[in-house]
Parts: structure tokens; C-alpha cells; sequence
């Protein structure tokens, strides 16, 4: 490996500049500046609470915004299609932005951004208006996540980063969780305008506190300077490719099941676009001097794993986020906002375990053992859940969420201290950026999975049992009630299925925990993450 931009003055002033309080290292990309990194990261976190609320806010409320836009419910599906779509195509850029224009710039432009198209969207009056604040949303969202990462890895030594992740970690997980309350809550009561609106005055607080506390390093202006200096090349095509293969790719799982899967024309072209853009991205990137996306990063075996098992913590949260709440709402009776508080209890209550490992998390010799521990307990509840009936009650639900999502933590937090191990400190935005994208192609992956295989395990079940139904049953009960009482019991076995299959992929992932290296021990003082990466 040759040594990273500016390493030399990097480590130097690592070794002479130690904090006169408190003894730690000084950390010369840290967003904190003097000011406390914790206050930072409480800052940072706002405006992802605020984007991750949004990605699941508007679900329970397609139904209000198509009556009150005169438009039907297939149609109002593109609110959400546009959004994600627009979020998809600028991820796997943002850590090339945020190097390009500058870290704290890129950031509170994005900030901008997306409340401007908050307060749009609660403006629009057209389906049509809507869908382009959405996509305006989308654009500016997508790069919140990567960059708040990129500045917490930054501003922490890594014996600290446990504790800053399971802080920062509560937003990514609370904030989808209580998404669909908020959004019930918010549509019922006032109307469906309210949940755009909600995020004007965060986004406006947001703004303010990152443009006081967050600061651009001296050594991130150098290394944009040297850039500039070096007239480095704009990656035109890698740009086309990324916004062609991850725009079609995610059209392709938000449309699947609305257009009948591969029995459409359009499905088809989307996938083979999709197919064709994202092996000639991975080919012209991996050669570029200078790449959009760098996915030489993959060839750090940490990064590689964590990125893998990134993607299931994506695929297990988006999928039970919307799994749920459509199984109680459908097989018994729940409304959205009663199916929300179900969600958002498991979504608070998971604040404890986050931050009991985060306090463990970096004492631990082997964090391996941690990842292993947090996808068997997620097995294992996750199978527990595929034994229900339809007797169960609301506190059956509401502890069988709060038993799958504890250990969530435990596989975030350890995970994301070892993705990093071996990194080139001035990779963080980049490979921030990397991280961020397989969370979300792991959501639309799970999401299409599960929407797919409940249509079609719903036909198979009810084909069954519709087969054992003879002239035994009792006459005194209607063909149609034999009917919905079959159907019903054809759609749970269903459901069951999906979380029996959800456990059985956490088992299939165990093994990769046990191929992470484990981090290295850092001396408290003076230590410094040398730009010069080591991979396996």
C-alpha cells in the first residue's frame, strides 16, 4: 500500500500533540474541533433522526394522500418509490462529495436540502409536486448517514468509538422504528401535511447547531487543496454507472411485486440494465485512479465482512419494520397507530442494550464472539416468532418485537468498530458512504423478499388447505366463512414462513463473524491511525 494523503504530517503532529486535560491523543480529522466530540455526535444525530424517521413516516399514510391528491394507491406508491430511488443514487457518492466540497459544506447542504423538500412536500397539492419534493428529499437525505459516520470515526479514539456508535446508533434504530406511530399519530389527528411539516423546525435546528459546532479540519482542507493542486479528474463514468445501476436496481425492488415480478416487461429491463451498469461500475472503479465509489475498499477483509453483515442488519430492520405492522393490521385488526406504539416500544426499549454494549463493546478482546451472539439471539427470536397463532394478544407482539431488536446492538455496535480496523484514516468517508449503501440495499432486498414470498406462500397455503376442506365441515357454517377462515390461516402460515426463513439466514451469516481479525490493541496515548492500511 502506498502511504494515504498526508500521512507524514498526520502521525507527527499525533506524536507531539496530546491534550493537556485529559491525556488523550489528538485527533487531527476530528468534526469536534476543542469542543467535546460527544456534543458532536448529539448534533449529528439529530438531523439522521430526523432522515430515518422520514423513510417510514409516510407509509401509513399513503391511503390520506391519495384521497386528498384525487390519485389511486398505486399511484401514491411513487412517494415512497421516488424517495428511496433518489436516495439510492447519491449514497454510493456521498463520500466522494463530502471529500470533493468539503465535509461540514457537503453536510449542511444536505441538511438544507432536505428540510427545503420537507416543507415542500407539505405544500404539495399535486401528486405530481409531491413526487419531485420527494426526490429533492431523497438527494439531500442520502448523504446525512455517511458523512455523520465519517465525523464520529474521526472525532473518537477507537477505544471510545463503541460508546459514540451506540449513541449514535440509538437514531438509526429508534427513529424507523417509532416512524409508522408518528405518521399514524400525525395523519389522524391533524392531517397527512404534518408529516413532512414535523421536520421544517428540526431541520432548521439542525442547521444551526452544526454550522457552530461542527467544524472542517485543517487537514481535510490540505487534502482537498492537494487535490486541486493534482487536477484530479471528475470519474464522468463512473458517475453515469452509479446513477443508472443503482437507480434501476432499486426501481426494480420497489416496483417488483406492484408489477407482478418478472411476468413484466419493465421488471426485466430494470434488472438486466441494473445487471449491466453495476459489474461495468465495479470493473471501471476498481481500476480509476480516482474513483466515485471506491470499491477497493472491499479488499480489506473487516470492511468486506462488516459490509455483509451491514446489509442483514438492513434486511432483518426494514423488513420486520414493515412485516409486522401489516400482519397485525391485516390478521387482527390492529389500527396504524396501535401497530405503531407496538413498533415503538421495542424501538425505545432497545436504547438499554445499545448502550450496555457500548460500554462493553470495546473492553472486549474478541468482538467476533459479540457479532456471533447478536445473530443467534436474533435466531432465535426471530424462529420464536414464527410460532404464533392467531390467539396471541398485544403483549405477546410487543415482547416478541422487544426480544428480536435487543440484539441488534450487539451486532451494530461491534461491527462497526471492527469495519474500520486497517482503513486509511482518510478513507472514513468513503467507506461510511459504502456502509450506508448495503444498509439500504439490504432494506430493499428484504422488503421485496418478503413481499414476494408472502403473495406467493399466501397461493400455496391456501391451495392446501382448500384441498382438505370435504363434506365433513360443517354445513351450519357459510362457504365464504370457510373461505376467509382459510384464507386467514393460509396468510399467517405465511407470515410464520417469512420469519422462519429471516432465522434461518441469521444462522447461515454466524460463520462470518468467526473471519473478522481482531482490532489491535491501541496504546491510550499517543496512538494514531497511520494512514497506511494493511488487508488480507
Amino acid at each position: 500500500m502506498t502511504p494515504s494523503i498526508l500521512c507524514l504530517p498526520v502521525c507527527q503532529s499525533c506524536q507531539m500533540s496530546i491534550s493537556n486535560n485529559s491525556g488523550a491523543a489528538y485527533l487531527p480529522r476530528s468534526a469536534a474541533g476543542i469542543r467535546s466530540p460527544w456534543l458532536m455526535t448529539i448534533i449529528a444525530s439529530i438531523a439522521t433522526f430526523m432522515e430515518l424517521l422520514d423513510s417510514t413516516i409516510a407509509n401509513v399514510s399513503l391511503y390520506h394522500i391519495s384521497a386528498s391528491l384525487s390519485v389511486s394507491y398505486s399511484e401514491s406508491l411513487w412517494v415512497l418509490t421516488s424517495y428511496i430511488v433518489a436516495n439510492a443514487l447519491v449514497l454510493p457518492m456521498s463520500g466522494w462529495l463530502a471529500s470533493t466540497i468539503g465535509r461540514k459544506r457537503y453536510y449542511m447542504l444536505s441538511i438544507t436540502g432536505f428540510t427545503i423538500g420537507s416543507l415542500l412536500c407539505s405544500l404539495a397539492t399535486s401528486i405530481e409536486f409531491l413526487i419531485i419534493a420527494r426526490v429533492l428529499q431523497g438527494l439531500s437525505g442520502g448523504g446525512l448517514a455517511p458523512v455523520e459516520q465519517s465525523m464520529i470515526t474521526d472525532s473518537f479514539p477507537i477505544e471510545k468509538r463503541p460508546h459514540a456508535f451506540a449513541l449514535y446508533g440509538v437514531a438509526i434504530l429508534v427513529a424507523p422504528a417509532i416512524g409508522p406511530f408518528v405518521g399514524g399519530w400525525l395523519t389522524e389527528n391533524l392531517s397527512w401535511h404534518w408529516i413532512f411539516l414535523i421536520n421544517v423546525p428540526i431541520g432548521i435546528v439542525s442547521l444551526i447547531l452544526s454550522y457552530y459546532f461542527i467544524v472542517e479540519p485543517s487537514l481535510l482542507k490540505q487534502e482537498r487543496e492537494q487535490r486541486k493542486q493534482q487536477k484530479s479528474h471528475i470519474d464522468y463514468i463512473g458517475i453515469l454507472l452509479v446513477i443508472i445501476g443503482f437507480g434501476t436496481l432499486q426501481l426494480f425492488f420497489d416496483r417488483f411485486e406492484i408489477n407482478d415480478g418478472f411476468s413484466s416487461n419493465f421488471i426485466w429491463i430494470m434488472a438486466i440494465t441494473a445487471a449491466i451498469s453495476l459489474s461495468a461500475l465495479v470493473m471501471w472503479e476498481w481500476f480509476h485512479p480516482q474513483p466515485i465509489m471506491d470499491i477497493r475498499l472491499l479488499r480489506y477483509r473487516n470492511f468486506s465482512i462488516s459490509s455483509l453483515i451491514i446489509f442483514l442488519i438492513g434486511f432483518l430492520s426494514y423488513s420486520t419494520t414493515q412485516v409486522l405492522p401489516q400482519m397485525t393490521q391485516e390478521l387482527f385488526n390492529y389500527t396504524a397507530t396501535i401497530a405503531g406504539i407496538m413498533l415503538g416500544i421495542g424501538g425505545i426499549l432497545v436504547v438499554v442494550p445499545m448502550m450496555i454494549v457500548g460500554s462493553i463493546a470495546g473492553k472486549v478482546a474478541h468482538p467476533q464472539w459479540l457479532v456471533a451472539m447478536g445473530l443467534l439471539g436474533t435466531a432465535i427470536s426471530t424462529w420464536h416468532m414464527s410460532q404464533m397463532t392467531l390467539n396471541v394478544d398485544f403483549s405477546t407482539f410487543v415482547w416478541a418485537r422487544i426480544l428480536q431488536v435487543i440484539w441488534f446492538p450487539v451486532m451494530l455496535i461491534p461491527v462497526s468498530l471492527m469495519a474500520y480496523e486497517g482503513l486509511p484514516a482518510n478513507k472514513s468517508n468513503e467507506a461510511a458512504a459504502f456502509a450506508a449503501l448495503m444498509r439500504n440495499i439490504g432494506g430493499s432486498v428484504g422488503l421485496t423478499l418478503m413481499a414476494n414470498m408472502l403473495h406467493s406462500r399466501t397461493n400455496l397455503h391456501y391451495s392446501r388447505i382448500s384441498d382438505r376442506v370435504t363434506e365433513s365441515v360443517d354445513l351450519s357454517v357459510s362457504l365464504e366463512n370457510i373461505k376467509e377462515i382459510a384464507y386467514a390461516q393460509a396468510r399467517l402460515l405465511s407470515y410464520l414462513d417469512i420469519f422462519y426463513l429471516m432465522a434461518a439466514i441469521c444462522v447461515v451469516f454466524i460463520p462470518l463473524a468467526f473471519l473478522f481479525k481482531t482490532p489491535q490493541k491501541r496504546a491510550e496515548e499517543g496512538s494514531c491511525e497511520v494512514g497506511y492500511g494493511h488487508h488480507v
